[in-house]
């Protein structure tokens, strides 16, 4: 087996490079939250069978963050269409509270698309992530 010397690992970490797919960063910025109180907890998924939940997706992103702090940051995504589901969980029980099916806690999605009955579609939230960095302001709803 044939060493690479120092230009050669380089040249060979360069070529991978070229293949990769480009990523980006989104920021996404909440607003109208009620209080400060709990967690904010954001779903990113580009599977439109797993939103708004992102339970079986293996390549959902999620993060949870203090209700205090309004912006939330993704680095390194792939390219591609994807959505946002948001909830404001006040209590911090990890899931989004409701009651004869109609949500307790605050919630949103990307694009901020019209709430009917139940959550919107996939296609109603979906955005494309091309250039370098995005953002997406999520405007929080409260039923109760």
């Amino acid at each position: 087996m044939r060493r690479l010397s120092g230009a050669g690992v380089l040249l060979a970490a360069a070529g991978l490079m070229m293949g990769a797919a480009p990523v980006s960063r989104l920021d996404i910025g909440v607003d109208h939250l009620r209080s400060a109180k709990g967690m904010i907890r954001v779903c990113l998924t580009a599977d439109p069978d797993n939103f708004p939940a992102c339970v079986d997706d293996v390549r959902a992103v999620t993060r949870s963050v203090p209700a205090g702090q309004s912006s939330i940051q993704f680095d390194g995504l792939p390219r591609g269409a994807y959505a946002l589901a948001v909830i404001h969980d006040q209590n911090g029980n990890a899931k989004l509270d409701t009651f004869a099916g109609i949500p307790r806690e605050g919630f949103g999605f990307s694009r901020n698309p019209a709430i009917r009955f139940g959550p919107p579609r996939f296609s109603a939230a979906r955005f494309t992530l091309a250039d370098v960095t995005d953002r997406q302001q999520v405007r929080m709803r409260y039923i109760f």
